[in-house]
């Protein structure tokens, strides 16, 4: 397999990666939007949208290196209704693409491919701020109960009563 080649694969393994993560974390907005969980829902879903946009750079780079963007998921969305699962998931999600990439560019390197190396390095900084982020979560539950939770379905109670938010947002 030439260098190319093997930086296509690996590139290809990442837009999988990341088309669940989309898939996954679009789910699980939906699913915390409709329990009134706003800031939750809203974390899923920003995430699920830059997700997209690393499928976007991978793609990008795949082409670049002539090669055929596969537009597979790496697996199938679990449908996880408890906001401590989720937060738990994706924890963990982001940390085996954090561990994946970091290997992906010591082998993008090791075969002479800096562009990719670099890519994957990226998106590794970016995948931590998204760990960061879903333990912070995790962290806050821990601490406050679902009182948190409650918190935020009692906010959007209110601004739908008001009318500052339309309902069934």
């Amino acid at each position: 397999m030439s260098r190319k080649e093997k930086s296509i694969e690996l590139l290809n393994k990442a837009v999988a990666d990341e088309l669940l993560a989309v898939h996954q974390y679009m789910y699980f907005h939906f699913r915390c939007d409709d329990m009134g969980y706003d800031l939750l829902s809203g974390l899923f879903k920003r995430t699920a949208i830059q997700e997209m946009m690393h499928v976007e750079q991978l793609s990008e780079r795949i082409l670049f290196l002539k090669g055929e963007v596969e537009m597979k998921t790496s697996g199938d969305v679990q449908k996880i209704h408890e906001p401590k699962e989720m937060l738990e998931l994706a924890t963990a999600m982001e940390e085996g693409s954090v561990n994946d990439y970091n290997a992906w560019a010591q082998e993008c390197a090791a075969n002479a491919d800096a562009v990719s190396k670099k890519l994957f390095e990226t998106l590794v900084a970016e995948e931590e701020v998204h760990q960061d982020q879903y333990e912070t979560e995790l962290d806050n539950l821990e601490k406050f109960g679902a009182n948190y939770l409650a918190l935020q379905s009692v906010e959007r109670s209110k601004s739908v009563a008001v009318g500052t938010a339309p309902a069934g947002e």
